[in-house]
């Protein structure tokens, strides 16, 4: 029966990746015995963003009847969350003109990401703050500068000056999960499963969908540390691991995880098996890999 429940709320996770921000922002009232982490599991969102849209540190305590903003589920922010270094500014900042805003009352980075269009990795990035940051009331932050418009982030229709630095931040509409092109495996390229079908994943979410078979194990492409493990809303089970040069390799959709947070992994070694997309009925995982919460071509990703 256990087995059975666990089937079926996998099936469900992995549905909801079609329908990624089905669920709205939403404000949680916290009951006697709650925790970051039984808050982070009962909405398959990590306790590094909770904290973030929350300007909550790591020791802060949680008590009865605070209210809590439960932020949309956002992979991009989750991994650049989950990483263990600083978030590297020196492209961020060449890509965005920016202004400066001074830290109000209440806010969080979450909320200062979303009023001015940004994830929350990419407000990081800009300020070259570290992902356990918690803003103070006062402090001042970089943040994208209005276009004349009064709007802020990439309006494609709005006037520009000559000389403005376009913002680069790809748009915050609903992820369908649109199929790209089949790519032909290349066999010097090594993939987390053997001889996969290889489809790409277009759209805010971008990486790609590998073929597997049943249970099929899933390997690690690259040495790193683990830095996540569990359900995440519409990915599944899903396993971070971060390499030494920074880089975050995301394997979702996994039927089974073999690892647990804080272990060092090596190339070639189980991760977990593949799982079933409750979709297509298919034997497959999604795989993406980001630098500094952004994605980039897993294909062309180092390899050891």
């Amino acid at each position: 029966m256990k087995t059975s429940n666990f089937k079926r709320i996998c099936s469900i996770s992995i549905f909801s990746f079609f329908t990624l921000f089905a669920f709205a922002e939403i404000t949680y009232k916290v009951g006697k015995g709650d925790t970051l982490y039984s808050i982070s599991r009962k909405y398959q969102i990590t306790v590094a963003e909770l904290r973030a849209a929350n300007n909550l540190s790591e020791s802060d305590i949680l008590k009865a009847g605070q209210k809590l903003i439960i932020p949309d589920a956002d992979i991009g922010n989750a991994v650049a969350l989950s990483s263990s270094t600083k978030n590297d500014s020196s492209n961020a900042t060449a890509e965005v003109k920016t202004q400066s805003y001074i830290v109000k009352k209440g806010d969080t980075l979450y909320r200062i990401a979303k009023d001015n269009n940004l994830t929350v990795a990419k407000l990081l990035a800009i300020n070259n703050l570290d992902n356990n940051e918690v803003i103070k009331v006062g402090q001042k932050l970089k943040v994208p500068q209005k276009n004349q418009s009064g709007s802020v982030g990439d309006n494609p229709s709005a006037s520009k000056k000559s000389g403005e630095t376009v913002i680069k931040i790809a748009e915050n509409a609903p992820d369908t999960r649109t199929y790209g092109s089949t790519l032909s495996a290349d066999s010097s390229t090594k993939w987390p499963v053997s001889s996969p079908k290889i489809t790409q994943i277009k759209g805010k979410i971008s990486g790609v969908s590998l073929s597997a078979g049943a249970d099929e194990k899933v390997t690690c492409i690259h040495e790193g540390t683990v830095m996540y493990v569990g359900t995440y809303r519409g990915f599944g089970q899903v396993v971070f691991v971060q390499s030494k040069t920074g880089l975050i390799y995301a394997y979702t959709g996994l039927g089974s995880v073999k690892v647990r947070k804080g272990e060092y992994t090596v190339s070639g070694s189980e991760l977990g098996t593949a799982g079933i997309d409750s979709i297509s009925g298919n034997s497959q995982i999604q795989f993406m890999v980001f630098q500094n919460g952004q994605p980039i071509d897993p294909g062309k990703a180092p390899r050891n």
